[in-house]
């Protein structure tokens, strides 16, 4: 059977209904984008009834019933055969949600387009390889797009689905259609290069060889200082009388309590939290939870890209004096426009915290000459500079 001709069919509507062929015009074309009536999904459908219309079309229309646009619209679908497209486009779900954005207001509305589109079940869940972007690129949406076609085909087809195990499949599994690559693949090579082409020529000179070697994901290593502080606080035993606690025994036991909540303190013994009980029964968890506060994402986005460049220039084992570090970070960061002259004191603080960071946890060497870190480190700065790279993109919150 061929596909429904959008042409043909807005003719065949102006014949038989022709106070509806306007309408039913300008809602096709919003839909697909000039794009092939065949092309269109049931997230398509939706969100252009639930989000495009009454955000979009409704105001460049301002004389337009919304609601009377869907049903033209879905009689444009119906003449097309795309019965279970038009059915949603004057379902009671539809005019709700219309009704919510016109009476109670666009958060109203949003809210309650995200809670109808969740429950249609075609869309692509968060999956541990792969949390969904706001703001897509070409070839996440792409990804989603299938990954959305193929739960609304095994919907259709009467199939009991686990929305997370199809997902994952549908990300992780070589497509001949990709050449036998994998939609996660390319997705993950689209958030790297993206990273790789950040802010300022200096920035981007030095992050450029990282592409390559953060495609793969890094073996977890072993965290011998940290397991050992969660193995006491696991067993109860009284912490070790010390008259003087080295600084790096004291940053380990804040980072454990602070910045992990693995630990707490119960007079003077030490306690492990259930947290911490699950970083010690798992060295792959361990590794992930250290290597993601390196890059903290709760921190100042400027104190990131400082503690960032720092990673990148030590990842390779590279021997620098304290001075030095902070002179080079300051260089990079400066180029992407924080400042219009970044200066030493607007690093200090981030660089050197990180580097405390990492040698309380046994992952660098520091002394007031030199800073290094060793192959456990190299391989912690790498995971965390991948697990940064790839973060989804979110939409930065005006609060």
């Amino acid at each position: 059977m061929s596909a429904p001709d959008v042409t043909a069919l807005l003719a065949e509507l102006e014949r038989s209904q022709p106070d509806l062929a306007e309408e039913a015009r300008t809602a096709v074309e919003w839909l697909t984008g000039g794009e092939p009536l065949e092309t269109v999904t049931q997230l398509d459908v939706c969100e252009f009834l639930w989000y495009t219309l009454p955000l979009k079309v409704g105001p460049m229309k301002v004389s337009t019933d919304l609601e009377r646009l869907a049903r033209s619209l879905g009689r444009l679908l119906q003449l097309g055969g795309m019965d279970r497209y038009a059915a949603l486009c004057v379902s009671s779900t539809t005019v709700q949600i219309l009704r919510t954005y016109a009476h109670e207001g666009e958060d109203a509305g949003t809210t309650a387009y995200q809670q109808a589109l969740e429950a249609t079940g075609v869309l692509p869940p968060d999956v541990p390889e792969l949390q969904w972007s706001m703001i897509m690129g070409p070839e996440e949406l792409g990804a989603h797009i299938a990954c959305s076609a193929a739960l609304e085909l095994a919907i259709v087809a009467g199939e009991s689905v686990d929305r997370t195990a199809l997902t994952r499949r549908w990300l992780t599994e070589p497509r001949t259609d990709l050449g036998g690559d994998s939609w996660l693949n390319r997705v993950h090579g689209e958030r790297l290069n993206r990273w790789v082409l950040g802010r300022g020529p200096a920035r981007r000179k030095l992050a450029q060889p990282f592409e390559v070697r953060l495609h793969a994901p890094v073996t977890p290593q072993p965290l011998p200082t940290l397991n050992r502080l969660l193995s006491l606080a696991a067993s109860g035993e009284s912490l070790p009388l010390r008259l003087a606690p080295s600084p790096e025994a004291l940053r380990l036991r804040d980072l454990a309590e602070r910045e992990l909540g693995a630990i707490r303190y119960d007079g003077a013994k030490l306690a492990i939290t259930d947290y911490g009980m699950r970083l010690l029964k798992s060295k792959s968890a361990m590794w992930r939870a250290v290597t993601r506060l390196l890059l903290a994402r709760g921190e100042h986005e400027f104190e990131v890209s400082a503690r960032e460049a720092a990673l990148l220039l030590l990842a390779d084992g590279t021997l620098m004096s304290p001075g030095q570090l902070r002179e080079r970070v300051a260089e990079v960061v400066g180029g992407e426009g924080w400042h219009p002259a970044t200066n030493l004191e607007d690093v200090a603080g981030p660089v050197n915290d990180l580097v405390a960071q990492l040698t309380a946890l046994g992952l660098a060497f520091s002394d007031d000459l030199a800073v290094r870190m060793d192959r456990p480190g190299q391989l912690a700065a790498l995971a965390a500079l991948r697990s940064h790279a790839l973060r989804p993109r979110k939409y930065v919150s005006s609060g």
